[in-house]
């Protein structure tokens, strides 16, 4: 009886490039009995280089703005253009990639409080001095133009926002109202929106990108107000303790909305029971101004008036990290890029801050060896992010003295409250007051 045995050279077995014969690995846990050990080790090594190797903030754009960045708006059809507009009324357009100005037009007298970008790629700007104007950065001749259409309101713009499909866009004041950029000759507006009983200045508005005829907005008499367009209508009224500064409808989930509040906290809200929040987000020392979704819906940016930027995990009541520089000012605008990989800060110091999503990332092509290891220590992370001392380490940051004492000082008065309001209720009669929950108290109440 004849057998052949089956052979393979040794090449065959070998790393590329060399003639060094490969082990066989026995995966027997048995075998193994100080891996878990060593994974640990790994972990923890992997904690520390993360951290070693932060540097989130990457540059400048340009040379920035001669007065402070008060609002910023990205190109949804471009990752190199970004526009921002400054308290002088001068309005710029960048290329993010070179970070050099593309285009610059002095389109308002006073503060500009809105932007955004039309589904044929030209700008609209609305400001304090009761104008809407439209640019064409594009096809510009030079990079100071003069504006191709202008609308005139009753009184100051405090924001803008565009339909997702349609020509309308919604410009906010004493009331909403809403424009069609196929009528660029008439100054009135084709619709005009309001709470009936309201009379304060709406500060912001927002269209639903996922259900386009749902708007929101936010006014100086702390209500957070739902419009249908399909009726014309107010749909819903909701008193906050405090009033909203920014809101950001969720990409990926039609009826979630984020509020950056004067209380420091953001809110998110689902707009079918707004009786809760769905969480608060409770890092800030100061007034939130403004708040950002991340393209995924899984990650927001706020920036702060304690001169600082923070992201969050949707699902996480605390800050992921936070993001300041020994000159950076009040920050009034934050923006994600639609790639997922950069934000944008506009400050009240007049510039425009571009920063890594993620702080210890870095781009550019990595070979398939450093992918696998970058993949393999962010599942060690996951897997032992329990740890005291990893925890400790993946949480730690520098913050600025001025951030830390206040937090210091929010955090005492916080618990005295906390203090009051349980000695209130153990000393009262039964059932007479009860326990509300913290994604309850900022609501104060409902309107139909």
């Amino acid at each position: 009886m004849k057998i052949k045995a089956l052979s393979r050279s040794t090449a065959s077995i070998s790393a590329p490039g060399s003639d060094v014969s490969r082990l066989p690995r026995n995966l027997d846990p048995a075998a193994h009995p100080f891996a878990q050990a060593r994974e640990y080790t790994r972990a923890l090594n992997a904690t520390k280089m993360e951290r070693m190797f932060a540097a989130p903030f990457i540059g400048q754009l340009g040379y920035g703005h001669e007065d402070g960045v008060y609002s910023l708006c990205g190109d949804p059809k471009s990752l190199e253009r970004l526009a921002s507009g400054a308290g002088d009324g001068t309005v710029k357009v960048w290329d993010t990639g070179s970070r050099e100005e593309v285009f610059k037009a002095s389109a308002h007298s006073n503060i500009v409080k809105g932007l955004t970008w039309t589904h044929d790629r030209r700008l609209l700007t609305a400001a304090a001095d009761k104008t809407i104007k439209l640019f064409d950065p594009y096809n510009a001749q030079n990079t100071r133009s003069a504006p191709t259409a202008t609308w005139l309101g009753q009184g100051a713009f405090t924001s803008l926002s565009m339909h997702r499909t349609s020509s309308t866009f919604a410009a906010s004041s004493s009331v909403i109202s809403l424009y069609d950029l196929n009528r660029p000759s008439s100054s009135k507006p084709t619709q005009t929106l309001h709470w009936p009983t309201s009379v304060d200045t709406i500060t912001t508005c927002c269209f639903n990108q996922t259900e386009t005829s749902i708007l929101a907005s936010a006014g100086n008499d702390r209500s957070l107000v739902f419009y249908d367009l399909r009726t014309s209508s107010p749909l819903h009224k909701t008193i906050l303790t405090l009033s909203a500064n920014s809101l950001a409808w969720n990409p990926m989930e039609a009826f979630n909305i984020a509020v950056a509040s004067e209380d420091h906290n953001i809110y998110l809200f689902d707009m079918r029971n707004l009786s809760r929040a769905l969480n608060v987000y409770r890092d800030h020392v100061a007034a939130v101004m403004s708040v950002a979704w991340s393209p995924t819906g899984q990650e927001l940016i706020s920036g702060s008036y304690d001169r600082s930027i923070r992201l969050w995990d949707r699902s996480k009541g605390h800050s992921r990290d936070i993001y300041h520089t020994k000159r950076m000012q009040r920050v009034f605008s934050v923006l994600w890029s639609p790639d997922n990989s950069y934000v944008y800060s506009g400050s009240d110091d007049g510039n425009v801050r571009v920063w890594r999503a993620k702080a210890s990332a870095r781009q550019g092509v990595k070979s398939a060896r450093e992918r696998q290891k970058l993949e393999y220590d962010e599942k060690l992370k996951e897997r032992f992010g329990h740890m005291p001392e990893i925890k400790r380490i993946a949480r730690h940051r520098h913050l600025p003295q001025q951030v830390k004492k206040a937090g210091e000082i929010k955090t005492e008065e916080l618990k005295a409250i906390k203090r009051r309001e349980e000695n209130e209720r153990r000393h009262s009669k039964k059932g007479k007051t009860r326990r509300r929950a913290e994604r309850e108290k900022m609501v104060l109440n409902t309107e139909e």
